[in-house]
């Protein structure tokens, strides 16, 4: 499918993306308030090569509005100067992750077909790869889990999950909510990582959990620390093959001895390591040094861990301190894993895009006009 590839270069080429948003999902929102959705399954099977930040070609809008199959795996070309003039990863793995069918922003463009922003949203947002959240609203757990981790085992797609229900959640700010009681969290992290079982998948533990601790009484510290070592626990014990990451913020938040202090008290020697950036805007750069020198620390004390960061809108960088849908960010790197253990060993979307913070419309709120400023810059 060289001829399609070509079509799609409308820039200089940085690096090669492959996914496939596909069909049949259990439905549910991702995002950091999580509300109940009905079951549904979606009829959308189409293939998209990318080629790093070339997201606007003409091909690429009219995939997006069509019910086709089209493979145009194969592009290749040299990786971004970030990646190649610093230590850190530079061979991208032929890992693929999922695209969910049913998030907010491909249901957004399914009920606005002729909405001028609808082919731009499909194509450069819903059919990327970006995490499901779930938490208090997504229903039965265990089985809501286990769809969606079979959706994507149905398609050879590696889905990425967020748990997000922790008691006292975002200290009762715009995300609040989370389980009702240390048992309930039990419950609810148990079923989840038996949602799992014996599936490939990527998740991240409890965005802010760490990060927010100040927040909290010393008892409440002290019970949280035990919720998320609960959480860990049961990751490994129940899910085998799933690649497990407790959050610790960004690199503006904590400093790295706190960081690698609340992690290790957290039970990541059970886990595969941490998660940065979550729902931020700090640099793939900054937040690939910030999360070395963690593990450096983390390493001192016997724990060999690596981290992902989140480039769903990081590529402008941050608006100063502003974290609340701040104009003037724009779309990140795709989701890519690397090959050669590099560090982070992965760049993946966990904020979906388009998604509000809490400013411009409540928490997870989709908001198309915030999807098209990403996508733009502006």
């Amino acid at each position: 499918m060289a001829d399609i590839a070509g079509t799609l270069r409308e820039a200089p080429m940085t690096k090669t993306t492959c996914d496939v948003f596909s069909a049949g999902a259990n439905a549910g929102n991702s995002g950091e308030a999580v509300s109940d959705a009905s079951d549904r399954t979606g009829s959308l099977a189409s293939s998209t090569c990318k080629a790093g930040n070339v997201r606007r070609s003409k091909l690429a809008r009219l995939l997006a509005l069509v019910t086709v199959a089209v493979t145009a795996c194969g592009v290749s070309g040299t990786l971004p100067r970030e990646y190649t003039d610093k230590p850190g990863p530079t061979t991208p793995a032929p890992e693929r992750f999922y695209a969910d069918p049913d998030s907010l922003a491909a249901a957004w463009v399914r009920s606005h077909p002729d909405d001028p922003m609808a082919a731009e949203i499909q194509a450069d947002i819903a059919a990327q790869p970006a995490a499901r959240w779930f938490g208090d609203g997504s229903g039965d757990i265990g089985p809501a889990v286990s769809r969606y981790v079979a959706a994507a085992k149905a398609m050879r797609r590696t889905p990425i999950l967020v748990a997000y229900d922790i008691p006292l959640r975002d200290c009762g700010q715009y995300s609040k909510g989370g389980a009702a009681s240390m048992y309930a969290y039990r419950q609810w992290i148990s079923a989840f990582a038996a949602g799992i079982g014996a599936s490939q998948a990527v998740v991240v533990v409890e965005p802010d959990a760490l990060a927010q601790l100040d927040c909290l009484s010393a008892q409440a510290q002290s019970d949280r620390l035990d919720l998320l070592r609960y959480a860990a626990a049961q990751f490994k014990g129940q899910a085998p093959n799933a690649r497990v990451y407790l959050d610790i913020g960004h690199s503006g938040w904590l400093s790295t001895t706190v960081a690698a202090s609340r992690l290790a008290a957290a039970g990541v020697a059970d886990v595969r390591g941490f998660s940065l950036n979550v729902s931020n805007f700090k640099t793939t750069v900054d937040s690939a040094s910030y999360g070395r020198s963690i593990a450096a620390l983390l390493a001192q004390e016997g724990l060999a861990k690596t981290f992902l960061v989140d480039t769903s809108r990081n590529g402008n960088g941050p608006l100063a301190s502003q974290w609340c849908d701040p104009p003037g960010r724009r779309l990140g790197e795709e989701a890519m894993a690397y090959a050669d253990g590099g560090v982070p060993e992965m760049t993946l979307w966990i904020k979906n895009p388009g998604r509000a913070d809490g400013c411009a419309a409540a928490a997870g709120t989709f908001v198309p006009h915030l999807a098209d400023r990403l996508i733009h810059g502006t």
